[in-house]
């Protein structure tokens, strides 16, 4: 008898012709990967939403100036809360101003590259931009008479002599019963000022080495027209925290 022909099994001795995979099944081809965005759309979506948190929220400046020693050095970055719009007496402010506290912008820069170094300081708050910013205390609500001295030569706020603690390298002041009625008044006085509607009277803490609100006005009692006023608008807010330098991180008071 003769043998039967061998079949394509038996030709295949010990393989499987219908193999099941013993593992998970491969992937039919390379893994889809997610689609990023252009570089250049991500750079400005970052940008935008810095700009909004600095327009709405926060927003952090340098301190360019020694007029506020030795409460806020020069150097220090400090951050502003926007969302705070009552401004209190003893309140650390920033303000914003052109060339002169009367003006809103700084003068035109001369050269393209400045004027774009200062749309990314407008947009960043950092390094130069198109507005000044001036650190100061307020001093004189609106409708307030500030004037100084006292007897013991402190400011006095609607005739009250206010406690001021922060007060760093003052003016000379020459006491004596008559304060500074006198024919010479020393460098401290001024006379009294009425802080207009919607406006504010600012000083430095530094009072010899601040340009504030009042410096126009000092050896004198005669203060017509002297004084200078941050009004409402130009206000960014009030300073809350300082970032830098790390030894002093922390709010300030």
């Amino acid at each position: 008898m003769s043998d039967p022909e061998p079949t394509e099994a038996s030709a295949t001795r010990g393989e499987r012709s219908d193999p099941t995979p013993s593992g998970p099944a491969a992937p039919a081809g390379p893994a889809r990967q997610r689609r990023r965005l252009p570089v250049l759309v991500e750079v400005l979506l970052a940008l935008a939403a810095v700009a909004l948190v600095q327009a709405f929220i926060v927003k952090p400046f340098g301190v360019p100036s020694q007029s506020m020693e030795n409460t806020l050095q020069i150097g220090d970055r400090i951050v502003v809360n926007r969302l705070d719009g009552s401004i209190a007496r003893g309140d650390i402010v920033v303000f914003g101003h052109g060339d002169t506290w009367e003006q809103t912008r700084r003068s035109p820069a001369s050269s393209p590259l400045r004027r774009a170094v200062r749309f990314v300081g407008d947009l960043t708050g950092m390094g130069p931009s198109n507005t000044s910013y001036t650190v100061k205390r307020v001093i004189g609500l609106p409708g307030d008479k500030v004037s100084c001295c006292s007897v013991d030569g402190e400011v006095r706020v609607n005739g009250e002599p206010i406690d001021e603690p922060y007060v760093f390298e003052d003016l000379a002041f020459t006491g004596g019963p008559d304060g500074c009625d006198v024919a010479s008044p020393s460098p401290r006085c001024f006379g009294e000022i009425t802080v207009p509607a919607d406006s504010y009277l600012v000083m430095g803490d530094h009072r010899s080495q601040s340009a504030d609100s009042v410096i126009a006005c000092r050896g004198s009692t005669f203060t017509s027209g002297c004084a200078k006023f941050v009004h409402r608008d130009r206000i960014v807010g009030p300073v809350v925290f300082r970032l830098w330098p790390l030894s002093a991180v922390g709010t300030i008071d």
